[in-house]
Formats: C-alpha cells, structure tokens, sequence
C-alpha cells in the first residue's frame, strides 16, 4: 500500500517523522512544501496523512481524522504579532497585515483577537518579516523560526496570540496536528500512528547529540541553519502533547473549532 504523505520543512515535523521516514516500513509518496500549501492539499483531497493547521483541520473533518501523535501544541509557542516599532494595536483596523495563509491557525487566532479588523496580505511565512522591516505591511503574524530571529529584522513584539489564547482559554493553544483519511484501512491507520509516536520517542531520545543525522536531514529542509535556532524550534514544539494529545489537548482542540465556528 503507499500512501501520500505531507509534512512541513520546519524542524518540528522533520524532527518527529525522520526515523518513521527512514524505516521504509511505510510505501510514502513524500511530499514536504510550506504548511499552507499543505492545507490547500488537504482542502482538496490530494493527501492521505498529512500535517495540517488545526484551522483547516476543522474544515475536513467529515473525511479525515485528528491523530493521537505528531500535534504542535502547547504553551508559550504561539505566533506573534510584530511590528517594526511600538504600534497601539487600537489602529489594526486601518493596518495592513501580512498574514502566514489563510488557512493557518495564526489566522484564526489573529482574526479572534482582533475580531477580523484589519487588511489582511497572504503571504508564505518567511517573506513575513521581510515585508515588515521594508515597510510594505504594517503588521506581521509570524510562526516557525520567526520567535526566535524577528529581531534580527529590527521588528518588536506587539502581542504573543498564543500567550492571549492561553490568558482566556486556560487552555494549551493547538497549532497544528496530523490528520489521515477516513478511507484508509482502520488497521493500517492505527500501525501508522504508532510508527509516528515511536519516531517521535526515537528522536527525542536524540535530540541532544546536535552530530546525530537527524540533524543533517533536518537542516535539509530549515529555514534557519543555526543548531540553537533548531534546537529551540524543537523544543518549543515537540513535547508530551506531541507523543500524544490526551483529554486536555483534545478539550484544547474542541475549543478552537468551536471559536472557529462562532468567527465563521
């Protein structure tokens, strides 16, 4: 059987699917591209397992199912809002903000806090702080890397979305997580999902040896080539949760489709 699979380039996905990849236990038909471009896949049918915003998650539900394993959620590793100098947030309705894809959770979580005011500009990620330092948007959500390099670009803090998600939520705030195809055999789905957890296990097993090949196929697809930069995306990102959901990640989840729905 080979499958169709999709995941980010960003270290957090790469981290957790390398060993998973390199068994061959699988037949995968990789596909690796931007998280927004993997949500328009999965908008469209086009993969059977793939990582996706929790954003467009929620828009396939009727056919693909949230896996247990391989969920970016947690605390304190939510987007940012930046800005090239202190803004009041009061005048985000007559600014422009460069926003990572319409589909992703920073999206979401940007359009509940400021309630939808604001022209947005879609853009890929990493052309965010770019655009920002050179003055073409007033206003940048920026995910991945970016909490960890904006202020190399000359840009501040104007709000940590996540840190305001978990402020009223009293929630972990979910990001993005895995999803596979109802139509996939239920057995087969359930091996798949192991196979990831242990590939998650394996590779937090390692996580400390920065000479571990891991980290050569992980700087294959980063956008930062920095080992503390990669090490602190991992660490942000990769977490108990991501081993498995469980009843408060899941409660976590719920929460943001339901918000979702009410912005909707």
């Amino acid at each position: 059987m080979k499958i169709k699979l999709g995941i980010s380039p960003c270290p957090n996905d790469t981290f957790m699917f390398y060993h998973l990849i390199k068994s061959n236990q699988f037949g995968i038909d990789l596909t690796i591209v931007d998280v927004e471009e993997l949500n328009q896949k999965v908008l469209n049918h086009e993969l059977d397992i793939s990582k996706v915003s929790f954003y467009a998650a929620m828009q396939v539900m009727d056919h693909y199912t949230l896996l247990d394993s391989g969920a970016a959620l947690g605390k304190d590793c939510g987007p940012l809002l930046v800005a090239k100098e202190e803004k009041s947030v009061m005048k985000l309705k007559d600014a422009k903000i460069a926003i990572p894809g319409h589909y992703t959770t920073a999206n979401l979580l940007f359009s509940l806090y400021a309630k939808n005011e604001g022209q947005k500009v879609f853009m890929v990620f990493n052309q965010i702080m770019p655009a920002v330092k050179e003055g073409l948007v007033d206003y940048g959500v920026i995910i991945h890397e970016g909490r960890f390099t904006y202020r190399n670009y000359g840009l501040t803090e104007i709000i940590d979305l996540g840190r305001w998600w978990e402020d009223f939520s009293k929630m972990p705030v979910p990001l993005g997580g895995i999803i596979a195809k109802n139509k996939l055999p239920a057995e087969f789905v359930k091996e798949f999902a192991k196979a990831l957890h242990d590939s998650i296990s394996r590779a937090l097993s390692e996580k400390e040896d920065q000479n571990a090949p891991i980290y050569s196929y992980i700087r294959e697809y980063a956008q930062e080539m920095d080992f503390s930069v990669i090490r602190e995306h991992i660490d942000l990102y990769v977490n108990d949760y991501s081993l498995s959901l469980g009843r408060d990640g899941r409660k976590a989840v719920d929460k943001l489709f339901n918000m979702a729905k009410e912005l909707i």
